[in-house]
C-alpha cells in the first residue's frame, strides 16, 4: 500500500471521528488503521456504524477499552473503573458488541517504503501496557521483545498523546487520540506514505461539538465529559507525570 491513515483512541466522539474523516489525505488512503479504543465514549454506536460504513477499507486493531466494552455487555465483568463505558456497553447492539469482540490484538500491513508494519494498541504483547516518548530504551526492548527482526516499524496508541521515536533502531509512532487528546485540542492522526510518517491535527470547531454531543448522548454529566476531554484540559505534562509509574518508573 501507498498510504495508510492511522486513526487511534477515538473514544466515541463522533464529530472529532467525522472531521479525520473528510480531510483528503485521510479520503485517498489506501488503507485506514484504527488502533483500538474505538468506542468508549459518548456516541458508542454511532461512531462504530460510520466506521463499518467504510468497508474493507479498514483494518480494525482492539484495544483496552473494546475488550472492556465487550466484558461489561455480556456481563464478564462489572467494574472496569471508567464510568462512561459501563454506560457505553449499555448503548451497543449486539452486532457492535460482537464487531468488538471479533478483533485482533494487531495488524500486520506491508506499506511502500516502510516494509511490513506492525500496528497495535498498547505494546504487541498486551493492550493496557503503558510506554510513552520517554520511555526507556530497555523499556521498549522488553516490551518489543519477539517482534521478527524485519518489522522495523511498530504504530500504537493508548497513551492519547502523538509521538515518534527511534528505539533500538526501530521507529515508533504514536498518532495521539482523536476524541480524548491530551496535550493540545484537536483530532490527532498520523499518514504513513512514501517511507515517512507525519503526525496529523486536525482543527474542528470544539465548542460545536461539544454541544452537539451534549445535546445527542444520554450519558449522565456530558457536558462536563465532552469540555474536559475536547478541550484537552489535560496537559501532556499531567499525563506523564501520572502515566510514569505504570511505565516502571
Amino acid at each position: 500500500m501507498e498510504s495508510v491513515a492511522v486513526l487511534s483512541d477515538i473514544h466515541g466522539v463522533l464529530p472529532a471521528l467525522d472531521a479525520v474523516l473528510a480531510e483528503p489525505a485521510v479520503r485517498a488512503a489506501d488503507r485506514i488503521v484504527l488502533t483500538g479504543d474505538i468506542a468508549a465514549g459518548p456516541q458508542p454506536g454511532a461512531v462504530l456504524d460510520r466506521l463499518t460504513g467504510l468497508g474493507d477499507r479498514v483494518t480494525w486493531v482492539r484495544g483496552n477499552a473494546d475488550r472492556e466494552l465487550v466484558e461489561l455487555a455480556r456481563g464478564e465483568t462489572d467494574d472496569v473503573g471508567d464510568p462512561i463505558s459501563h454506560w457505553a456497553a449499555k448503548q451497543l447492539a449486539a452486532g457492535h458488541v460482537d464487531r468488538l469482540a471479533s478483533l485482533p490484538p494487531t495488524a500486520l500491513e506491508d506499506v511502500d517504503g516502510l516494509g511490513p508494519v506492525l500496528f497495535c494498541h498498547a505494546t504487541p504483547r498486551d493492550d493496557a501496557e503503558v510506554v510513552v516518548v520517554d520511555s526507556r530504551l530497555e523499556r521498549w526492548a522488553e516490551v518489543l521483545a519477539g517482534l521478527p527482526d524485519e518489522v522495523m516499524t511498530v504504530v500504537c496508541g493508548h497513551t492519547h498523546m502523538p509521538f515518534a521515536r527511534l528505539a533500538n533502531r526501530r521507529q515508533i509512532v504514536n498518532p495521539g487520540s482523536i476524541g480524548m487528546p491530551y496535550g493540545r485540542a484537536g483530532a490527532h492522526w498520523a499518514l504513513l506514505s512514501a517511507g515517512a510518517v507525519e503526525l496529523r491535527r486536525t482543527p474542528y470547531d470544539v465548542p460545536a461539538a461539544c454541544a452537539a454531543i451534549t445535546a445527542e448522548s444520554s450519558y449522565p454529566g456530558i457536558a462536563e465529559w465532552a469540555d474536559y476531554f475536547l478541550n484537552s484540559r489535560a496537559s501532556d505534562a499531567e499525563a506523564l507525570a501520572v502515566m510514569a509509574p505504570r511505565d516502571g518508573r
